[in-house]
């Protein structure tokens, strides 16, 4: 048995090791300290759902447009599992259908594909459009959407948009 002493002896060792160095890079903080780090990982994981749709009427993609970008995603704690998504983006140009129209993507691209409870809310980025107020309006209002989606001219454009990239 002096064998097995021996590696539990390594083994507990290496673990304290291995949890002084994750401790010290920063992976172990307790709680209030972890929260913005949990809360940087949602963000990215939005990102990573809405940075690969297209633009409506380009061949590129909202990321390669910047119109998204990592740092227009905010995540919130509501609680233990319901988050606060937030999004400001950038419309291309500042003309209005268009800017919905890339509103109404982000909504539908996340409700389908985000893995977990959220509420969502999407903005113009200030100062980017003559009319930001009453687009953020629309875009945040679920019954203009629903509306929107239920127009079948609309609703393909969206498709073609959320469409994953092969």
């Amino acid at each position: 048995g002096w064998r097995s002493v021996r590696m539990e002896r390594v083994s507990g060792l290496l673990s304290w090791t291995l949890s002084r160095v994750l401790w010290l890079s920063g992976l172990f903080e307790r709680g209030a300290a972890r929260q913005p780090r949990i809360m940087e990982e949602k963000a990215l994981e939005v990102y990573d759902l809405i940075r690969t749709i297209r633009d409506p009427e380009k061949p590129n993609t909202l990321e390669e447009l910047e119109v998204v970008t990592e740092s227009c995603v905010e995540v919130q704690e509501i609680n233990e599992e319901d988050y606060l998504v937030i999004i400001r983006f950038t419309p291309t140009v500042p003309h209005c259908s268009l800017a919905t129209l890339i509103g109404l993507c982000l909504r539908v691209k996340l409700q389908r594909c985000l893995p977990f409870k959220h509420k969502l809310e999407i903005y113009i980025s200030e100062g980017t459009h003559s009319t930001e107020e009453d687009i953020n309006k629309q875009i945040n209002d679920k019954e203009r959407v629903a509306a929107a989606m239920e127009n079948p001219n609309l609703r393909e454009i969206v498709e073609q948009c959320v469409l994953e990239p092969d």
